[in-house]
């Protein structure tokens, strides 16, 4: 059987990115290097084109995987499963501190990029709260509820008590649509109202409810407004 170290030099993963940098790898050599070995019919690059053809080679499809859905590849154990995983949440992780480390929340768009690498990709619904002071600087981060909305919509203690607790001026509010579909539902838009009316009674800024997939979102703020 022809294994890696039986290839040129050039055509090896690992030896590749040496040599020619890191963006001359394919999805699949990158995924070889985390997989590390083959078996016995099958190289790790093999291994990691049957990891990619288990979404279509989409990498957002990939990270919604669980270390029980890699493991139904022939040759992908527990430890190569959660070298994938594990990868794959440092690249959400990475994505998140990049929008962290800006001075202030400037758009809508820039909400929904830090939500995105963070829950656009989960197989639930979750709700989460971004917590601004005066000068709209990212003060924290919080999970409201998971699992859908509902109940959040039913109490909005659970949502403004984050803001009280860390003394923010402003406010934004942020949950995904597993299905990718972003429009908002009835349930969304009275929510939206509801949040409303509580953060004004606090005298705390709402500026958006945005609703994330994979590859778009829905900003009430930029198409219905907050009055």
């Amino acid at each position: 059987m022809l294994t890696i170290k039986d290839w040129a030099e050039d055509d090896r993963p690992r030896e590749k990115l040496v040599n020619k940098g890191i963006t001359a790898l394919s999805d699949a050599e990158l995924l070889a290097i985390l997989i590390a070995t083959g078996t016995q019919n099958e190289t790790a690059v093999g291994l990691a084109k049957s990891v990619l053809a288990l979404t279509a080679n989409n990498l957002n499809e990939l990270g919604r995987c669980s270390i029980k859905d890699l493991q139904k590849i022939k040759g992908i154990g527990p430890a190569k499963a959660i070298n994938i995983i594990a990868a794959l949440e440092l690249g959400r992780r990475r994505k998140q501190a990049e929008i962290l480390e800006r001075s202030s929340v400037r758009s809508s768009a820039e909400i929904a990029q830090l939500f995105q690498g963070k829950i656009a990709d989960l197989p639930h619904e979750e709700f989460w709260i971004l917590l601004l002071n005066s000068s709209l600087k990212i003060i924290d981060t919080q999970r409201v509820a998971q699992g859908g909305v509902g109940e959040v919509a039913t109490d909005m203690r659970l949502i403004m008590k984050p803001a009280v607790d860390k003394l923010a001026a402003a406010i934004a509010v942020v949950h995904n649509h597993p299905s990718g579909n972003v429009q908002p539902s009835v349930q969304d838009r009275e929510l939206t109202k509801n949040i409303a009316k509580a953060a004004a009674i606090f005298k705390i800024k709402f500026i958006d409810h945005i609703i994330v997939s994979d590859s778009a979102y829905y900003s009430f703020a930029d198409k219905d407004g907050l009055e």
